[in-house]
C-alpha cells in the first residue's frame, strides 16, 4: 500500500487561484501524454506517487486524454486512486475538462453546450471512481454556443455537488470577460483560466490575459510551459531519435529551426549560469508572472518530476538574468 512522504509539504510553494480560497501547488502533473492504455501503468502510478511525494497537489485531466482511446487518462487515474492514492483525496485537487471532441454524434463533438458538458462530467466522475471533481473546466472556446448556456451549464455541476469550483480553458480575455458577467451573476465559484504560455509562446501578454487575471481575482494555470519540449536540452544538439519530434509525435517539429536552435542555445547559457537546467529555468520564467497560480507539467518518467519541481524553489531573476532573455527571446 502507497504511503506518500511524510516532509511532502516542507518545499513546495502553494499560491491562491486569484482571489478564492483554493491554493494549488506552485507545479501540477497534467496527464496529457503517458496516460493511456498503451502506456506502462507501473510507471503512471510511480510519476503520480512521485508527484505527491514532492508536495504535488494538483492532478489535471481531460475526458479526451488518454489517445488514441478517449478517456484513457482518467480511467488509469481512476485506478491509481482506487490502488491507495484515494485514501488522501482530500489533500489532493482534481480537476477535468470537456469541449474537444469526445464520442460520435452531435452531443459528443467539439462544443460548449449543457448536453455534452453535462453528460461529459456524469462520465468523467464514473472513469475516476469519485462523487466529484475538484475544478470542472469548459476545454475551448465555442462560438457556436451561447456563452450562457456553457456558464450555466458549469454553474449546474457546481449546485449537483459534482465540482466545487469552476474552470475555462483556451479563453482570450475578451471572451473571459464576457463569461466572467455571467459567473458573477450565478455567483460561480470561477477561479482558472488554463492557456498555454511560454517563453516562445506570449501570446496571454499581448492579449493582455495575464493583467486581466490580476485585476479580476481569477489565476492562470499555464499547459505546454516548455512549448512541446522544445524549451529542454533535448534538442540544443539535433533531435534524438526517441524525443516527441524524432517520433513524428508532435506538430512541433517544424518549428525547430537553425535560428531557433540557436536560441534555445543561448537561453541554454543563462540557465547554466543561474544553476538550472533549460526546462527549470523556462518553468521558472512562467512562475514568476503573478497572474500565474501553477504550472501544468507532462512527465514521462519520475525522474523528469523531480527535475521540473525545482523550478519552483528559484522563480526569482535578476534585472541582469531578465533582460539577457528578453534580448534573446526579442
Amino acid at each position: 500500500m502507497y504511503t506518500p512522504d511524510e516532509k511532502r509539504y516542507e518545499k513546495m510553494p502553494y499560491r491562491r487561484c486569484g482571489k478564492s480560497g483554493l491554493k494549488l501547488s506552485a507545479v501540477s502533473l497534467g496527464l496529457w501524454q503517458n496516460f493511456s492504455y498503451k502506456d506502462n501503468f507501473a510507471n503512471m502510478e510511480e510519476m503520480c506517487h512521485t508527484a505527491f511525494d514532492l508536495g504535488i497537489v494538483h492532478f489535471d485531466i481531460a475526458n479526451n486524454y488518454g489517445h488514441p482511446y478517449n478517456g484513457a487518462a482518467e480511467e488509469n487515474f481512476g485506478k491509481i486512486l482506487q490502488r491507495g492514492m484515494g485514501k488522501y483525496r482530500d489533500e489532493l485537487c482534481i480537476s477535468t475538462k470537456a469541449g474537444y471532441d469526445m464520442w460520435p454524434g452531435p452531443y459528443g463533438d467539439k462544443n460548449g453546450s449543457r448536453k455534452y458538458l453535462t453528460a461529459s462530467l456524469d462520465q468523467s466522475l464514473k472513469r475516476l471512481g469519485l462523487d466529484y471533481v475538484d475544478i470542472f473546466y469548459h476545454h475551448v472556446f465555442d462560438p457556436n454556443t451561447p456563452l450562457e448556456e456553457t456558464a450555466l451549464a458549469l454553474d449546474n455541476a457546481v449546485r449537483q455537488g459534482k465540482a466545487l469550483y469552476v474552470g475555462i480553458s483556451n479563453y482570450n480575455s475578451e471572451q473571459t470577460a464576457e463569461i466572467m458577467k455571467i459567473f458573477k451573476e450565478l455567483k460561480t465559484p470561477f477561479v482558472l483560466n488554463q492557456p498555454s504560455y511560454s517563453m516562445l509562446n506570449r501570446w496571454v501578454e499581448d492579449d493582455g490575459l495575464d493583467k486581466f487575471a490580476i485585476d479580476n481575482g481569477f489565476g492562470l494555470a499555464v499547459f505546454s510551459p516548455l512549448y512541446q519540449g522544445l524549451l529542454t536540452d533535448r534538442y540544443l544538439n539535433g533531435v534524438p531519435a526517441d524525443s516527441r519530434i524524432g517520433k513524428g509525435s508532435t506538430w512541433i517539429g517544424k518549428m525547430l529551426t537553425p535560428e531557433l536552435v540557436a536560441k534555445l542555445n543561448k537561453l541554454n547559457d543563462i540557465a547554466a549560469a543561474r544553476g538550472q537546467k533549460l526546462a527549470q529555468m523556462a518553468l521558472s520564467w512562467v512562475l514568476k508572472n503573478p497572474a500565474v497560480t501553477t504550472v501544468l507539467i507532462g512527465a514521462s518518467r519520475p525522474e523528469q518530476i523531480r527535475d521540473n519541481v525545482e523550478a519552483a524553489y528559484k522563480t526569482d531573476f535578476t534585472d541582469e538574468e531578465t533582460a539577457a532573455i528578453e534580448a534573446v527571446l526579442n
